[in-house]
């Protein structure tokens, strides 16, 4: 459940700072080691964004 929950929060939008409180993780690192294939396609998706904004 805890897999499922941080991949909602994260398709969602919610930033990582925030997951990774919610999750109980003192910073990001330890959120992204664990979830990183999850997490993966909201940042590509992301990142995408960024490219169009600033191509």
């Amino acid at each position: 459940m805890r897999h499922s929950f941080v991949l909602l929060l994260s398709d969602s939008g919610v930033p990582l700072e925030d997951i990774a409180r919610l999750v109980g993780h003192s910073g990001t690192a330890v959120t992204e080691a664990v979830y990183r294939k999850q997490i993966r396609q909201v940042l590509l998706g992301g990142t995408e964004s960024m490219d169009q904004i600033f191509a």
